[in-house]
C-alpha cells in the first residue's frame, strides 16, 4: 500500500560557497564552518567530496559544511593562498582555526566540528549566566 511507503530522507549536501557569498556566510555564522576547496579534475577531491557531503548531513543544524570550487572562485583561493587541493579549513566565529591540505579522515573532521560546537555552546551558557 502507498501508506506504508517510507519517506526518503531529504538529501543534504555541502553548501556551495562562492566568492560572492563567503563574506556574508562567515560574518553571519554562529556555527563552526568547514570549507573544502576542490576542483572537478582533482582525484583526491573526488574521494573526499562524498565525505564532506556526509558531514553536511551529520552536522545539519549544528555546523556549516561547504565547498569552494577553486576554478569558479579564484578570489577565495587566492585570498587563502590555496596551493594544493583538497584544502580543508575550519572557521569558527569568523576566525580561521585549522587548515589541512590533502586527505583528512572523516572521524577527525567530525571530532574537530564537535569540539568547536561544544566550545560555542559553553560560551553561550557562560554569556547567559552573566
Amino acid at each position: 500500500m502507498f501508506f506504508n511507503k517510507k519517506r526518503k530522507p531529504k538529501k543534504v549536501v555541502a553548501l556551495e560557497i562562492t566568492d560572492a557569498t563567503f563574506n556574508d556566510l562567515i560574518s553571519e555564522a554562529e556555527q563552526p564552518i568547514l570549507v573544502d576547496f576542490w576542483a572537478a579534475w582533482c582525484g583526491p577531491c573526488k574521494i573526499i567530496g562524498p565525505i564532506i557531503d556526509e558531514l553536511a548531513r551529520d552536522f545539519e543544524g549544528r555546523a556549516i559544511v561547504g565547498k569552494v570550487n577553486v576554478e569558479a572562485n579564484p578570489n577565495l583561493s587566492r585570498h587563502f593562498k590555496v596551493k594544493s587541493i583538497p584544502t580543508l579549513m575550519l572557521i569558527n566565529r569568523g576566525e580561521l582555526k585549522q587548515r589541512f591540505s590533502g586527505m583528512v579522515p572523516k572521524p577527525d573532521l567530525a571530532n574537530m566540528l564537535d569540539h568547536y560546537i561544544a566550545e560555542n555552546e559553553t560560551d553561550i551558557m557562560s554569556d547567559e549566566e552573566e
